[in-house]
């Protein structure tokens, strides 16, 4: 499916379209250059999930983690600092892919390599004229 968003609004809007269909045990690919809108498409996910306060990028922490009702968890990773697999590994990040309570929200995923998911799902965000488009699965 492809959308074209115009702007910040209509990023989190899908967002939040995109969150409604998210369950526990799901991973989200967010792909995109710099500046493509990864970051606020994540937070109009996490938001409709029940996520309030501040939502920074995990840009510099690499995870970071909100619990959500029930019980459950969003994981939101930012992979952009590290260089391979191995230096994912390092942080853990297999334990949060293999966490059924937990929703994973992975902004430049091409840094998990053969960690990459099988059972993800992908978004891919690239500037378009004054908004950008949204590419998914």
């Amino acid at each position: 499916m492809q959308l074209f968003l115009p702007d910040e609004a209509s990023t989190l809007a899908l967002g939040a379209r995109l969150a409604a269909e998210l369950q526990p045990g799901d991973c989200l690919l967010l792909e995109g250059d710099l500046g493509a809108g990864k970051s606020c498409l994540a937070r109009g996910i996490a938001r409709a999930l029940g996520v309030s306060g501040e939502l920074p990028s995990p840009t510099f922490p690499i995870v970071l983690e909100h619990a959500l009702p029930g019980g459950r968890r969003l994981c939101h990773m930012d992979l952009y600092r590290l260089d391979s697999p191995e230096e994912v590994q390092g942080f853990g990040i297999e334990d949060y892919l293999n966490d059924r309570a937990a929703i994973c929200l992975i902004e430049w995923p091409d840094r998990l390599g053969w960690l990459r998911p099988p059972h993800a799902r992908s978004v891919s965000l690239r500037p378009e004229a004054e908004g950008r488009v949204a590419e998914w699965d």
